[in-house]
């Protein structure tokens, strides 16, 4: 029985004292107890294959030895003092190591937060701060965070704005250059230089004639958009719109919390666009599952008075720590999220050949998608079926999550391997098969 008799229990006892969940337990019945590796069992003691990596956390997978055994030692050592009011030794070494990893020359500096969302707020302030500009600019489709500031910023699903508006006044969105699906009715995959064009047209010849250009203090993105349905837009998009944002003084802040730290085969998700922005916000998978974010931008833009900006753990210790371990070993397995990426890439795509409610397959590295539709060349999505085919595989013991408005996501942790990634489609084909017959 899915869930079991404990999981059961725990769900209904937790319907009456949580507030609402993200995920709909009803389609994703999941009541975690133990995680070893790419593995995660329930408190009735069932094991799933996870393939959602905790929501893109953790990338080493869970409960990592190399990361439970640096826990311990710090733990014994030293939980905690304020990083924000004190130079500390682990802060000051791991801030020279992320450093190191970012695209772009110039002098930088990392501020740390609690977490992704955190890190996006911190990036607003710099920006404002720094340019004494008040509009910012970023993309329908885009999420960074539900926190006051971030959520102005984010435009993913009318349910994370509900009840909240008035936001943060002064932010406009336009259209993201998504390949499958945009408002030029563009095919982005046979076009991709007239969907280029088209977006960036979009700002230069809507946006900057209605509002100022030089008002903007910044441009957010995310390389790839993560909750608006892992949308990967044309690898020149990015160079057309660094090129826009320098032409009139307005700096390029990355959202890299979902993208960021190997994922898509390279250290940032940016990398894979030849870009360098002003500016990378972290979060997630940089301490394996130890809340941790933060920012490495322009030392030109950075605070510039004690007290702008300060978070209580914000780097914390234990976080510091195991980001230490996270980026050594992330280093050492890129080429397998590539090596394997690919392997995956191709076996959802013959998913896609087989199965004509599949829309769209796409992604890079270990960061991929596929996007249930109505029917066969249709862009309408089916978000019903795409919530069958996530309750048809957790009945046979594969973890998926849902992205945009009826993608699933296909993110395992980094290390895995290929026999294990065969495994999993394997599942989801077998969901694929159940959902299409129930439709």
């Amino acid at each position: 029985m899915i869930p079991g008799e404990k999981s059961s229990k725990v769900i209904e006892r937790g319907r009456d004292l949580l507030d609402i969940l993200t995920q709909d337990p009803d389609v994703l019945p999941l009541v975690p107890q133990k995680g070893e590796g790419v593995y995660i069992w329930d408190v009735d003691g069932k094991r799933y294959l996870d393939f959602s990596s905790g929501f893109a956390v953790v990338s080493l997978g869970h409960s990592n030895p190399k990361v439970v055994d640096v826990v311990k030692k710090q733990a014994e050592k030293l939980i905690h003092y304020p990083v924000a009011d004190f130079y500390v030794e682990a802060a000051v070494d791991l801030a020279e190591r992320l450093i190191s990893t970012c695209p772009g020359g110039g002098k930088k500096k990392v501020v740390y937060t609690n977490s992704g969302a955190e890190a996006n707020e911190v990036a607003i302030k710099l920006a404002k701060s720094a340019m004494r500009r008040g509009r910012l600019l970023a993309f329908y489709g885009a999420f960074h965070g539900r926190t006051a500031g971030a959520l102005s910023l984010t435009a993913s699903k009318w349910v994370q704005q509900l009840g909240f508006f008035p936001t943060m006044p002064g932010v406009i969105h336009a259209p993201f250059p998504n390949p499958f699906r945009n408002i030029w009715g563009i095919n982005g995959y046979d076009e991709p230089e007239e969907l280029v064009n088209r977006a960036i047209s979009y700002i230069e010849d809507l946006v900057f004639k209605s509002f100022p250009p030089e008002e903007f203090a910044a441009i957010f993105i995310e390389p790839i958009q993560g909750e608006g349905g892992y949308v990967v837009p044309p690898r020149g998009f990015f160079q057309e719109l660094f090129k826009l944002a320098r032409k009139h003084g307005i700096l390029l802040m990355d959202d890299e919390v979902q993208m960021g730290l190997g994922r898509t085969g390279k250290m940032w998700g940016i990398e894979n666009f030849g870009v360098s922005p002003d500016s990378i916000q972290f979060g997630k998978a940089i301490a394996n599952g130890i809340p941790l974010g933060g920012v490495i931008h322009r030392d030109d833009i950075a605070f510039r008075l004690a007290g702008q900006h300060s978070s209580t753990f914000g780097g914390n210790l234990l976080g510091l720590s195991v980001a230490s371990v996270v980026l050594e070993e992330t280093w050492k397995i890129l080429p397998n999220v590539e090596r394997v990426g690919m392997h995956l890439g191709r076996r959802l795509g013959e998913l896609m050949d087989e199965f004509e409610f599949i829309g769209d397959s796409r992604g890079i590295g270990l960061a991929r998608a596929i996007e249930i539709v109505e029917t066969s060349g249709s862009l309408k999505p089916d978000g019903k079926r795409r919530d069958e085919i996530v309750r048809e595989a957790f009945k046979r013991g594969l973890i998926l999550i849902g992205c945009g408005e009826s993608s699933i996501r296909i993110i395992p942790p980094l290390n895995i391997d290929i026999e294990t990634v065969d495994r999993g489609v394997d599942l989801l084909r077998e969901a694929l098969l159940a959902a299409g017959k129930s439709a």
